[in-house]
């Protein structure tokens, strides 16, 4: 089975440690002055996982819940799909013209929260944030554009939102049957953020 080196760090998107206190508009940069970036190096401490698959050779839908994997037209996506055990696939766009709800949903995920799986987006067009936690419980906000495939690790704090431009078109893949129920912080108890910080924080203290 081949397997999908991650992307040098290069290429990595561009990542900061975000402004102290409230979020007043969770769509801004909200970057610290001076500004204070963070490594992918420093991301792969805290589990991220990133690869640049760039789509402008492949055409996607514009939604398709579920989507088959196995369709993938790219055959690096399908590589990396078949060596991480991805089964499951959706497409999804997030834009007021494409999801009923879209200011109130766009709220909803900007929760802090966890899951009891890996997260993978593929951001097929557009832009956002995926603000996530690092061991000192700061937070690191990555801005995601089109190309970037990322996943976050089972039990890592994380939020998300849209950027400005109010438009993001992206792949979520799953392994088995997807389950996307977030659980709100605090969490300190369930097995996932134990896993996470059994694996990523206590083990690097």
């Amino acid at each position: 089975m081949t397997s999908i080196e991650q992307a040098p760090d290069n290429e990595w998107p561009e990542a900061w440690y975000m402004t102290e206190g409230e979020c007043e508009n969770q769509k801004a940069l909200n970057k610290q002055e001076p500004n204070a970036p963070v490594s992918a190096d420093m991301l792969r401490k805290i589990g991220i996982a990133y690869w640049n698959l760039p789509p402008d050779e492949f055409t996607y839908p514009v939604k398709s819940v579920p989507w088959d994997p196995s369709e993938a037209p790219d055959p690096k996506l399908m590589a990396l799909r078949d060596s991480r055990g991805y089964s499951y696939a959706d497409i999804i766009t997030v834009h007021p013209d494409h999801l009923p709800g879209f200011d109130d949903k766009v709220k909803a995920f900007f929760e802090e929260h966890i899951h009891d799986a890996e997260e993978i987006r593929y951001i097929i067009s557009g832009s956002g944030f995926f603000d996530v936690r690092d061991a000192d419980d700061k937070w690191v906000r990555v801005h995601i554009k089109k190309g970037d495939l990322m996943t976050l690790p089972e039990g890592i704090y994380h939020r998300f939102t849209c950027d400005e431009s109010d438009f993001i078109h992206a792949m979520r893949l799953f392994k088995g049957q997807p389950i996307w129920t977030p659980f709100n912080r605090p969490q300190e108890e369930h097995p996932s953020r134990q896993k996470y910080v059994d694996e990523f924080i206590a083990a690097k203290a």
